[in-house]
Protein backbone atom coordinates (compact mmCIF):
# COMPACT_ATOMS: atom_id res chain seq x y z
CA UNK A 1 0.00 0.00 0.00
CA UNK A 2 3.05 2.07 -0.97
CA UNK A 3 2.36 5.71 -1.03
CA UNK A 4 4.38 8.23 -3.19
CA UNK A 5 4.18 11.53 -2.04
CA UNK A 6 1.75 14.08 -3.94
CA UNK A 7 1.15 17.91 -4.12
CA UNK A 8 -2.41 19.02 -2.65
CA UNK A 9 -4.28 21.85 -2.60
CA UNK A 10 -7.46 22.46 -1.08
CA UNK A 11 -9.30 25.82 -0.18
CA UNK A 12 -12.70 27.14 1.32
CA UNK A 13 -14.55 29.81 0.22
CA UNK A 14 -13.47 33.25 1.83
CA UNK A 15 -16.37 34.56 3.71
CA UNK A 16 -17.85 37.89 3.65
CA UNK A 17 -16.84 40.28 6.77
CA UNK A 18 -20.27 41.53 7.30
CA UNK A 19 -20.38 39.85 10.16
CA UNK A 20 -19.45 37.70 12.70
CA UNK A 21 -18.12 33.65 11.31
CA UNK A 22 -21.25 30.82 12.02
CA UNK A 23 -22.27 27.40 11.79
CA UNK A 24 -21.95 27.35 8.25
CA UNK A 25 -18.49 28.96 7.67
CA UNK A 26 -16.85 26.60 10.70
CA UNK A 27 -18.93 23.42 8.46
CA UNK A 28 -16.98 24.09 5.41
CA UNK A 29 -13.50 25.14 6.83
CA UNK A 30 -13.97 21.97 9.06
CA UNK A 31 -14.10 19.62 6.03
CA UNK A 32 -11.23 21.01 4.09
CA UNK A 33 -9.10 21.08 7.64
CA UNK A 34 -10.14 17.06 7.79
CA UNK A 35 -9.18 16.31 4.54
CA UNK A 36 -5.79 18.58 4.55
CA UNK A 37 -4.79 16.78 7.49
CA UNK A 38 -5.39 13.49 5.56
CA UNK A 39 -3.06 14.25 3.06
CA UNK A 40 -0.46 15.56 5.32
CA UNK A 41 -0.65 12.01 7.21
CA UNK A 42 -0.27 10.42 4.06
CA UNK A 43 2.96 12.32 3.52
CA UNK A 44 1.47 14.63 0.71
CA UNK A 45 3.07 18.45 0.18
CA UNK A 46 -0.03 19.63 1.00
CA UNK A 47 -1.56 23.10 0.90
CA UNK A 48 -4.82 24.72 2.67
CA UNK A 49 -6.36 28.23 2.02
CA UNK A 50 -8.80 29.93 4.06
CA UNK A 51 -10.12 33.56 4.52
CA UNK A 52 -12.31 36.49 4.16
CA UNK A 53 -13.83 38.06 1.43
CA UNK A 54 -13.88 42.40 2.10
CA UNK A 55 -14.69 43.95 -1.08
CA UNK A 56 -18.39 43.37 -1.04
CA UNK A 57 -20.69 46.26 -0.57
CA UNK A 58 -22.93 44.93 2.34
CA UNK A 59 -19.62 45.63 4.00
CA UNK A 60 -19.33 48.67 3.23
CA UNK A 61 -22.92 49.22 4.70
CA UNK A 62 -22.20 47.35 7.74
CA UNK A 63 -19.37 49.52 7.89
CA UNK A 64 -21.75 52.91 8.03
CA UNK A 65 -23.85 51.97 10.03
CA UNK A 66 -21.46 51.35 13.02
CA UNK A 67 -19.80 54.25 12.34
CA UNK A 68 -16.63 52.65 10.74
CA UNK A 69 -14.64 52.77 7.73
CA UNK A 70 -15.27 49.68 5.43
CA UNK A 71 -11.77 48.89 6.17
CA UNK A 72 -11.53 48.92 10.13
CA UNK A 73 -14.98 46.83 9.90
CA UNK A 74 -12.98 44.45 7.92
CA UNK A 75 -10.34 44.33 9.74
CA UNK A 76 -12.31 44.36 13.24
CA UNK A 77 -14.25 40.92 11.48
CA UNK A 78 -11.53 39.31 9.98
CA UNK A 79 -9.77 39.29 13.50
CA UNK A 80 -13.01 37.70 14.81
CA UNK A 81 -12.53 35.07 11.56
CA UNK A 82 -8.77 34.29 12.19
CA UNK A 83 -9.52 33.71 16.49
CA UNK A 84 -12.59 31.39 15.60
CA UNK A 85 -10.14 29.73 13.45
CA UNK A 86 -7.36 29.19 15.53
CA UNK A 87 -9.60 28.17 18.68
CA UNK A 88 -11.13 25.06 16.63
CA UNK A 89 -7.41 24.23 15.63
CA UNK A 90 -8.06 24.77 11.65
CA UNK A 91 -4.60 24.24 10.35
CA UNK A 92 -5.07 26.40 7.22
CA UNK A 93 -1.52 27.78 5.87
CA UNK A 94 -2.40 31.30 5.02
CA UNK A 95 -5.13 33.56 5.68
CA UNK A 96 -7.11 35.16 2.76
CA UNK A 97 -7.86 38.96 3.13
CA UNK A 98 -8.73 40.75 -0.54
CA UNK A 99 -7.65 44.29 0.98
CA UNK A 100 -3.96 42.89 0.95
CA UNK A 101 -1.90 44.68 -1.40
CA UNK A 102 -0.58 41.49 -3.24
CA UNK A 103 -4.30 40.14 -3.89
CA UNK A 104 -5.36 43.16 -5.30
CA UNK A 105 -1.95 43.86 -7.16
CA UNK A 106 -2.28 40.48 -8.56
CA UNK A 107 -6.09 40.83 -9.13
CA UNK A 108 -5.71 44.36 -11.71
CA UNK A 109 -3.10 42.30 -13.31
CA UNK A 110 -5.25 39.59 -14.51
CA UNK A 111 -7.74 41.90 -15.26
CA UNK A 112 -5.73 43.72 -17.68
CA UNK A 113 -4.52 40.72 -19.22
CA UNK A 114 -8.44 39.47 -20.15
CA UNK A 115 -8.88 43.62 -21.45
CA UNK A 116 -5.80 43.01 -23.66
CA UNK A 117 -7.21 39.89 -24.97
CA UNK A 118 -10.79 41.13 -24.96
CA UNK A 119 -12.08 38.38 -23.16
CA UNK A 120 -13.43 41.68 -20.80
CA UNK A 121 -14.86 44.23 -22.73
CA UNK A 122 -16.96 47.35 -21.27
CA UNK A 123 -20.57 47.52 -21.96
CA UNK A 124 -24.12 48.14 -20.03
CA UNK A 125 -26.14 45.62 -17.39
CA UNK A 126 -29.90 45.68 -17.92
CA UNK A 127 -31.39 43.77 -15.84
CA UNK A 128 -32.25 41.77 -12.18
CA UNK A 129 -29.87 42.08 -9.28
CA UNK A 130 -29.82 40.23 -5.92
CA UNK A 131 -28.60 42.77 -3.64
CA UNK A 132 -28.12 40.15 -0.37
CA UNK A 133 -25.85 38.06 -2.51
CA UNK A 134 -24.38 40.61 -4.70
CA UNK A 135 -25.14 38.88 -7.81
CA UNK A 136 -26.59 39.49 -11.41
CA UNK A 137 -29.42 37.47 -12.07
CA UNK A 138 -30.52 35.90 -15.65
CA UNK A 139 -34.08 36.47 -16.83
CA UNK A 140 -35.19 33.35 -16.79
CA UNK A 141 -33.90 32.44 -13.65
CA UNK A 142 -35.85 35.54 -12.19
CA UNK A 143 -38.81 35.24 -13.25
CA UNK A 144 -38.39 31.16 -12.34
CA UNK A 145 -37.87 32.55 -8.37
CA UNK A 146 -40.59 35.19 -8.82
CA UNK A 147 -38.24 37.44 -8.94
CA UNK A 148 -37.17 36.63 -5.44
CA UNK A 149 -33.61 35.88 -4.20
CA UNK A 150 -33.80 32.01 -4.13
CA UNK A 151 -31.20 32.69 -1.35
CA UNK A 152 -32.87 35.00 1.16
CA UNK A 153 -36.47 35.11 -0.59
CA UNK A 154 -36.09 39.17 -0.73
CA UNK A 155 -36.99 40.78 -4.00
CA UNK A 156 -34.55 41.44 -6.75
CA UNK A 157 -34.05 44.67 -8.22
CA UNK A 158 -34.00 45.72 -11.20
CA UNK A 159 -30.51 47.76 -12.63
CA UNK A 160 -29.00 49.07 -15.55
CA UNK A 161 -25.80 50.46 -15.25
CA UNK A 162 -22.52 50.40 -17.17
CA UNK A 163 -20.00 47.27 -16.84
CA UNK A 164 -17.59 45.27 -18.08
CA UNK A 165 -18.04 42.24 -19.22
CA UNK A 166 -16.65 38.86 -19.33
CA UNK A 167 -17.15 36.72 -22.38
CA UNK A 168 -18.33 33.61 -20.39
CA UNK A 169 -19.96 32.46 -23.93
CA UNK A 170 -16.96 32.42 -25.70
CA UNK A 171 -16.00 29.66 -23.40
CA UNK A 172 -19.11 27.36 -22.96
CA UNK A 173 -18.15 25.05 -25.23
CA UNK A 174 -14.86 24.49 -24.01
CA UNK A 175 -16.13 24.00 -20.56
CA UNK A 176 -18.79 21.44 -21.79
CA UNK A 177 -16.11 19.51 -22.92
CA UNK A 178 -14.22 19.65 -19.98
CA UNK A 179 -17.16 18.34 -17.83
CA UNK A 180 -17.76 15.83 -20.20
CA UNK A 181 -13.88 14.40 -20.17
CA UNK A 182 -13.69 14.93 -16.41
CA UNK A 183 -16.95 13.43 -14.87
CA UNK A 184 -15.75 14.38 -11.45
CA UNK A 185 -14.78 17.61 -12.01
CA UNK A 186 -17.95 19.07 -10.07
CA UNK A 187 -19.13 17.06 -6.94
CA UNK A 188 -21.83 15.48 -5.89
CA UNK A 189 -23.52 14.49 -9.92
CA UNK A 190 -26.53 16.16 -9.23
CA UNK A 191 -24.98 19.10 -8.89
CA UNK A 192 -22.63 18.92 -11.61
CA UNK A 193 -25.78 18.28 -14.16
CA UNK A 194 -27.46 21.28 -12.29
CA UNK A 195 -24.05 23.16 -13.70
CA UNK A 196 -24.01 21.59 -17.25
CA UNK A 197 -27.35 22.79 -18.34
CA UNK A 198 -27.08 26.44 -17.12
CA UNK A 199 -23.58 26.35 -19.14
CA UNK A 200 -25.16 25.58 -22.45
CA UNK A 201 -27.33 28.64 -22.07
CA UNK A 202 -24.53 30.62 -20.40
CA UNK A 203 -24.47 34.21 -21.56
CA UNK A 204 -21.63 37.06 -21.15
CA UNK A 205 -21.21 38.25 -17.42
CA UNK A 206 -21.08 41.89 -15.59
CA UNK A 207 -17.78 42.00 -14.03
CA UNK A 208 -17.47 45.45 -12.55
CA UNK A 209 -19.96 47.89 -10.76
CA UNK A 210 -19.89 51.78 -10.42
CA UNK A 211 -21.07 53.22 -7.18
CA UNK A 212 -18.92 51.73 -4.61
CA UNK A 213 -17.37 54.86 -3.09
CA UNK A 214 -13.45 53.57 -3.58
CA UNK A 215 -14.41 50.48 -1.67
CA UNK A 216 -12.95 47.73 -3.85
CA UNK A 217 -10.36 47.16 -6.73
CA UNK A 218 -10.20 49.32 -9.71
CA UNK A 219 -11.12 48.14 -12.60
CA UNK A 220 -7.47 48.94 -14.46
CA UNK A 221 -7.48 52.44 -17.18
CA UNK A 222 -10.94 53.11 -15.39
CA UNK A 223 -11.25 54.58 -11.56
CA UNK A 224 -15.15 54.46 -11.91
CA UNK A 225 -15.62 50.89 -12.05
CA UNK A 226 -14.60 48.44 -9.17
CA UNK A 227 -14.22 44.52 -10.01
CA UNK A 228 -17.47 43.21 -8.81
CA UNK A 229 -16.66 41.54 -5.68
CA UNK A 230 -17.65 37.96 -6.94
CA UNK A 231 -14.66 38.23 -9.19
CA UNK A 232 -12.72 39.54 -6.89
CA UNK A 233 -13.12 37.22 -4.28
CA UNK A 234 -12.83 33.91 -7.05
CA UNK A 235 -9.55 34.94 -8.05
CA UNK A 236 -7.86 34.87 -4.37
CA UNK A 237 -7.56 30.88 -4.98
CA UNK A 238 -5.02 32.20 -7.46
CA UNK A 239 -3.63 35.07 -5.86
CA UNK A 240 -2.39 33.42 -2.65
CA UNK A 241 -0.40 30.91 -4.53
CA UNK A 242 1.10 32.75 -7.22
CA UNK A 243 4.37 32.94 -6.19
CA UNK A 244 7.54 31.18 -6.96
CA UNK A 245 7.48 29.05 -4.13
CA UNK A 246 3.62 27.82 -3.97
CA UNK A 247 2.59 28.07 -7.90
CA UNK A 248 3.57 24.01 -7.80
CA UNK A 249 -0.10 23.78 -5.60
CA UNK A 250 -1.86 25.55 -8.13
CA UNK A 251 -0.85 23.45 -10.75
CA UNK A 252 -1.38 20.27 -8.83
CA UNK A 253 -4.89 21.15 -9.59
CA UNK A 254 -7.03 22.73 -6.86
CA UNK A 255 -10.05 21.45 -4.62
CA UNK A 256 -12.70 23.74 -3.91
CA UNK A 257 -14.89 23.30 -1.03
CA UNK A 258 -18.30 25.99 -1.49
CA UNK A 259 -21.56 25.69 -0.52
CA UNK A 260 -24.13 25.06 -3.26
CA UNK A 261 -25.33 28.24 -3.34
CA UNK A 262 -22.25 29.89 -5.38
CA UNK A 263 -21.93 26.79 -7.55
CA UNK A 264 -22.40 29.41 -10.42
CA UNK A 265 -19.68 31.31 -9.75
CA UNK A 266 -17.23 28.37 -9.05
CA UNK A 267 -18.12 25.59 -11.63
CA UNK A 268 -18.84 28.08 -14.58
CA UNK A 269 -17.56 31.99 -14.51
CA UNK A 270 -13.86 30.64 -12.56
CA UNK A 271 -13.33 27.69 -15.09
CA UNK A 272 -14.06 29.78 -17.81
CA UNK A 273 -11.63 32.72 -16.62
CA UNK A 274 -9.30 30.58 -16.18
CA UNK A 275 -9.63 29.48 -19.30
CA UNK A 276 -9.15 32.88 -20.56
CA UNK A 277 -6.17 34.06 -18.32
CA UNK A 278 -4.09 30.90 -19.54
CA UNK A 279 -4.13 31.91 -23.03
CA UNK A 280 -2.89 35.46 -22.08
CA UNK A 281 0.98 36.28 -21.86
CA UNK A 282 2.58 34.92 -18.91
CA UNK A 283 0.11 32.83 -17.83
CA UNK A 284 0.29 29.81 -19.86
CA UNK A 285 0.71 27.85 -16.50
CA UNK A 286 -2.82 28.42 -15.48
CA UNK A 287 -4.82 25.25 -15.37
CA UNK A 288 -8.53 23.90 -14.33
CA UNK A 289 -8.95 23.13 -10.69
CA UNK A 290 -9.17 19.23 -9.96
CA UNK A 291 -12.68 19.55 -8.69
CA UNK A 292 -15.32 22.05 -7.38
CA UNK A 293 -17.16 20.11 -4.40
CA UNK A 294 -20.53 21.41 -3.66
CA UNK A 295 -22.13 20.72 -0.43
CA UNK A 296 -25.30 21.26 1.16
CA UNK A 297 -27.35 23.32 4.27
CA UNK A 298 -27.56 22.85 7.52
CA UNK A 299 -31.10 23.17 8.72
CA UNK A 300 -32.80 23.74 12.30
CA UNK A 301 -34.80 20.57 13.68
CA UNK A 302 -37.79 22.31 11.96
CA UNK A 303 -36.40 21.87 8.52
CA UNK A 304 -35.36 25.44 8.23
CA UNK A 305 -31.62 26.47 6.58
CA UNK A 306 -29.51 27.82 9.42
CA UNK A 307 -28.39 31.01 8.68
CA UNK A 308 -27.71 34.49 9.65
CA UNK A 309 -30.35 35.98 7.92
CA UNK A 310 -33.06 33.73 9.53
CA UNK A 311 -31.83 34.58 12.99
CA UNK A 312 -31.35 30.28 13.80
CA UNK A 313 -27.42 30.16 12.94
CA UNK A 314 -24.94 28.99 15.43
CA UNK A 315 -22.50 31.56 16.46
CA UNK A 316 -19.28 31.51 17.97
CA UNK A 317 -20.80 31.71 21.38
CA UNK A 318 -23.12 28.84 20.95
CA UNK A 319 -20.05 26.93 19.04
CA UNK A 320 -17.80 27.82 21.91
CA UNK A 321 -21.11 26.21 24.30
CA UNK A 322 -20.72 22.68 22.48
CA UNK A 323 -16.85 22.53 22.19
CA UNK A 324 -16.87 23.36 26.25
CA UNK A 325 -19.77 20.60 27.06
CA UNK A 326 -18.27 17.79 24.35
CA UNK A 327 -14.46 19.10 23.52
CA UNK A 328 -13.24 20.32 20.09
CA UNK A 329 -12.87 16.73 18.85
CA UNK A 330 -16.26 16.18 19.51
CA UNK A 331 -17.74 18.97 17.57
CA UNK A 332 -14.98 18.38 14.32
CA UNK A 333 -15.88 14.66 14.58
CA UNK A 334 -19.63 15.64 13.99
CA UNK A 335 -19.58 17.99 11.35
CA UNK A 336 -17.25 15.76 9.21
CA UNK A 337 -19.28 12.85 9.55
CA UNK A 338 -23.08 13.88 9.70
CA UNK A 339 -22.76 16.87 7.63
CA UNK A 340 -24.39 17.94 4.36
CA UNK A 341 -21.86 16.88 2.01
CA UNK A 342 -24.09 15.62 -0.64
CA UNK A 343 -27.45 16.69 -1.89
CA UNK A 344 -29.40 16.29 1.02
CA UNK A 345 -29.42 18.62 3.93
CA UNK A 346 -28.53 17.86 7.27
CA UNK A 347 -29.64 18.61 10.71
CA UNK A 348 -28.30 20.20 13.64
CA UNK A 349 -29.94 19.55 17.37
CA UNK A 350 -28.23 19.29 20.05
CA UNK A 351 -29.82 16.06 20.63
CA UNK A 352 -28.27 14.61 17.58
CA UNK A 353 -24.98 15.72 18.71
CA UNK A 354 -25.61 14.42 22.17
CA UNK A 355 -26.45 10.92 20.64
CA UNK A 356 -23.77 11.00 18.08
CA UNK A 357 -21.40 11.75 20.50
CA UNK A 358 -22.29 8.79 23.22
CA UNK A 359 -22.59 6.08 20.03
CA UNK A 360 -19.24 6.68 18.40
CA UNK A 361 -16.99 8.25 20.66
CA UNK A 362 -17.74 8.23 24.29
CA UNK A 363 -18.99 4.04 23.74
CA UNK A 364 -16.49 3.06 21.21
CA UNK A 365 -13.10 4.35 20.79
CA UNK A 366 -13.17 6.46 23.88
CA UNK A 367 -14.63 2.91 26.03
CA UNK A 368 -12.50 0.81 24.07
CA UNK A 369 -9.34 2.36 25.13
CA UNK A 370 -10.58 2.75 28.81
CA UNK A 371 -11.24 -0.77 28.86
CA UNK A 372 -7.77 -2.40 26.99
CA UNK A 373 -5.54 0.04 29.04
CA UNK A 374 -7.43 -0.54 32.00
CA UNK A 375 -7.08 -4.39 32.09
CA UNK A 376 -3.27 -3.84 30.71
CA UNK A 377 -2.91 -1.40 33.98
CA UNK A 378 -5.06 -4.23 36.31
CA UNK A 379 -3.22 -8.01 35.05
CA UNK A 380 0.12 -6.82 33.56
CA UNK A 381 0.86 -4.00 36.10
CA UNK A 382 0.78 -1.50 33.33
CA UNK A 383 3.08 -2.25 31.07
CA UNK A 384 2.31 -3.64 27.33
CA UNK A 385 2.64 -8.12 27.86
CA UNK A 386 4.70 -10.04 25.80
CA UNK A 387 3.23 -11.84 22.95
CA UNK A 388 3.45 -15.36 21.93
CA UNK A 389 2.32 -14.15 18.20
CA UNK A 390 1.62 -11.02 17.18
CA UNK A 391 -0.56 -11.53 14.61
CA UNK A 392 -3.27 -13.43 16.46
CA UNK A 393 -3.10 -17.28 16.53
CA UNK A 394 -4.91 -17.33 19.24
CA UNK A 395 -8.02 -16.58 17.81
CA UNK A 396 -11.31 -16.66 19.51
CA UNK A 397 -14.05 -19.37 19.45
CA UNK A 398 -15.38 -20.43 15.96
CA UNK A 399 -17.26 -17.21 14.62
CA UNK A 400 -15.77 -15.12 16.11
CA UNK A 401 -13.76 -11.91 14.53
CA UNK A 402 -10.05 -12.34 15.13
CA UNK A 403 -7.49 -9.40 15.60
CA UNK A 404 -4.48 -9.58 12.79
CA UNK A 405 -3.60 -7.88 10.27
CA UNK A 406 -6.34 -8.07 7.48
CA UNK A 407 -8.58 -6.13 10.22
CA UNK A 408 -5.74 -3.02 10.59
CA UNK A 409 -5.58 -3.13 6.58
CA UNK A 410 -9.21 -3.23 5.72
CA UNK A 411 -9.58 0.11 7.98
CA UNK A 412 -6.71 1.74 6.14
CA UNK A 413 -8.68 0.79 2.53
CA UNK A 414 -11.72 1.91 4.02
CA UNK A 415 -10.46 5.11 5.05
CA UNK A 416 -8.35 6.00 1.44
CA UNK A 417 -10.96 4.84 -0.46
CA UNK A 418 -13.64 7.08 1.02
CA UNK A 419 -11.37 9.88 1.57
CA UNK A 420 -10.03 9.65 -2.10
CA UNK A 421 -14.00 10.44 -3.01
CA UNK A 422 -14.19 13.24 -0.26
CA UNK A 423 -16.43 11.12 1.62
CA UNK A 424 -16.20 11.68 5.15
CA UNK A 425 -18.72 9.60 6.93
CA UNK A 426 -17.31 6.60 5.93
CA UNK A 427 -13.94 7.78 6.29
CA UNK A 428 -14.63 8.15 10.43
CA UNK A 429 -16.18 4.91 10.28
CA UNK A 430 -13.47 3.36 8.43
CA UNK A 431 -11.21 4.49 11.47
CA UNK A 432 -14.34 3.14 14.40
CA UNK A 433 -14.76 -0.07 12.20
CA UNK A 434 -11.34 -1.37 13.19
CA UNK A 435 -12.26 -0.63 17.25
CA UNK A 436 -15.79 -2.42 16.98
CA UNK A 437 -13.55 -5.25 15.76
CA UNK A 438 -11.01 -4.57 19.53
CA UNK A 439 -14.76 -4.53 21.19
CA UNK A 440 -16.02 -8.09 19.25
CA UNK A 441 -12.71 -9.32 20.11
CA UNK A 442 -13.04 -8.64 23.34
CA UNK A 443 -16.39 -10.09 23.48
CA UNK A 444 -15.58 -13.06 21.86
CA UNK A 445 -11.87 -14.20 24.24
CA UNK A 446 -13.72 -12.70 27.23
CA UNK A 447 -9.72 -11.60 28.45
CA UNK A 448 -11.12 -10.66 32.12
CA UNK A 449 -12.62 -14.62 32.65
CA UNK A 450 -9.36 -16.20 31.40
CA UNK A 451 -7.23 -13.59 33.98
CA UNK A 452 -8.55 -15.68 36.86
CA UNK A 453 -6.67 -18.56 35.93
CA UNK A 454 -3.10 -17.44 36.22
CA UNK A 455 -1.86 -20.07 33.84
CA UNK A 456 -3.88 -18.75 31.18
CA UNK A 457 -2.42 -15.03 31.06
CA UNK A 458 0.33 -15.67 28.20
CA UNK A 459 -3.17 -16.07 26.58
CA UNK A 460 -4.77 -12.74 28.18
CA UNK A 461 -1.42 -11.17 27.41
CA UNK A 462 -1.33 -12.30 23.50
CA UNK A 463 -5.22 -10.66 23.56
CA UNK A 464 -4.18 -7.23 25.05
CA UNK A 465 -1.65 -7.11 22.83
CA UNK A 466 -3.84 -7.45 19.87
CA UNK A 467 -6.11 -4.66 21.18
CA UNK A 468 -3.53 -2.61 21.95
CA UNK A 469 -2.19 -2.73 18.48
CA UNK A 470 -5.64 -2.65 16.47
CA UNK A 471 -6.57 0.86 18.70
CA UNK A 472 -3.11 1.94 17.75
CA UNK A 473 -3.79 1.53 14.11
CA UNK A 474 -7.14 2.84 14.77
CA UNK A 475 -6.41 5.57 16.42
CA UNK A 476 -4.01 6.55 13.11
CA UNK A 477 -6.99 6.29 10.89
CA UNK A 478 -9.23 8.52 13.46
CA UNK A 479 -6.99 11.50 13.27
CA UNK A 480 -7.64 13.40 10.70
CA UNK A 481 -11.05 13.34 12.78
CA UNK A 482 -10.29 13.61 16.55
CA UNK A 483 -6.60 14.70 16.24
CA UNK A 484 -6.30 15.82 20.06
CA UNK A 485 -8.08 12.42 21.52
CA UNK A 486 -5.69 10.27 19.16
CA UNK A 487 -2.90 12.36 20.37
CA UNK A 488 -3.60 11.82 23.68
CA UNK A 489 -3.42 8.33 22.80
CA UNK A 490 -0.81 8.38 21.51
CA UNK A 491 1.05 9.22 24.54
CA UNK A 492 -0.41 6.65 26.54
CA UNK A 493 0.58 3.68 24.70
CA UNK A 494 4.63 5.24 23.61
CA UNK A 495 3.87 6.03 20.34
CA UNK A 496 5.70 9.47 19.00
CA UNK A 497 3.56 10.54 15.70
CA UNK A 498 2.72 14.15 16.34
CA UNK A 499 6.48 14.52 17.35
CA UNK A 500 6.87 12.88 13.93
CA UNK A 501 5.40 14.57 11.87
CA UNK A 502 6.20 18.01 13.51
CA UNK A 503 9.78 17.11 12.71
CA UNK A 504 9.34 16.22 9.24
CA UNK A 505 7.19 19.55 8.33
CA UNK A 506 3.76 18.52 9.21
CA UNK A 507 3.68 15.13 7.08
CA UNK A 508 2.89 11.26 8.33
CA UNK A 509 3.54 8.09 7.18
CA UNK A 510 -0.07 6.83 7.31
CA UNK A 511 1.29 3.62 5.15
CA UNK A 512 3.74 2.47 7.75
CA UNK A 513 1.84 3.24 10.75
CA UNK A 514 -0.88 0.77 9.98
CA UNK A 515 1.44 -1.81 9.62
CA UNK A 516 0.74 -4.67 11.81
CA UNK A 517 3.13 -5.22 15.13
CA UNK A 518 4.17 -1.50 15.96
CA UNK A 519 4.27 -1.44 19.81
CA UNK A 520 6.43 -2.84 21.89
CA UNK A 521 6.05 -5.35 24.40
CA UNK A 522 7.04 -4.18 27.78
CA UNK A 523 6.54 -0.47 26.81
CA UNK A 524 3.99 1.87 29.81
CA UNK A 525 0.88 1.77 29.24
CA UNK A 526 -1.01 4.42 30.65
CA UNK A 527 -4.90 4.76 31.20
CA UNK A 528 -5.21 8.09 31.89
CA UNK A 529 -8.91 10.04 32.26
CA UNK A 530 -11.63 9.17 29.79
CA UNK A 531 -10.92 10.45 26.25
CA UNK A 532 -14.41 10.95 25.75
CA UNK A 533 -16.28 10.68 29.29
CA UNK A 534 -20.21 9.28 28.13
CA UNK A 535 -22.63 12.43 28.32
CA UNK A 536 -25.69 12.91 30.39
CA UNK A 537 -28.17 15.63 29.96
Amino acid sequence: MAHASETFYVTTPIYYVNDKPHLGHVYTTMVADVVARYHRLRGDDTFFLTGVDEHAAKVSDKAAEHGLTPQQWADQNATAFRETFDKLEMTHDDFVRTSSEHHKQRVTQYIAALLNTGDVYPGTYEGWYDAGQEEYIPENKAKANDFKSEVNGKALVRKSEKNYFFKLSAYRDTLLEHFEANPTFVQPDARRNEIVNRIKEAQDVPISRTGSGGWGIPVPGDEEQTIYVWIDALFNYLTYVDTDDRRHYWQSGAVHFIAKDILWFHAAIWPAMLLALSKCDGYAWVNLPRQVYSHSYWVSASGEKMSKSLGNFLDPAAIDNYVNEFGLDALRYFLATRGPLGTTDSQFSSDLFADVYNSDLANTFGNSASRVTKMIGKYFDGKLPQTSDRYGANVPPEGEPALDPATAQAGASALIKSMTRISLEPGGIAGMFVVNQVDSYIEGTSPFKLAKDPAKLPEVGDILYNCAEALRIASVLLWPFIPDACEAFWKRIGCDYAEQMKANGGKGRLDEWVEWGQLEPGAPIEKGAPLFPRYQA
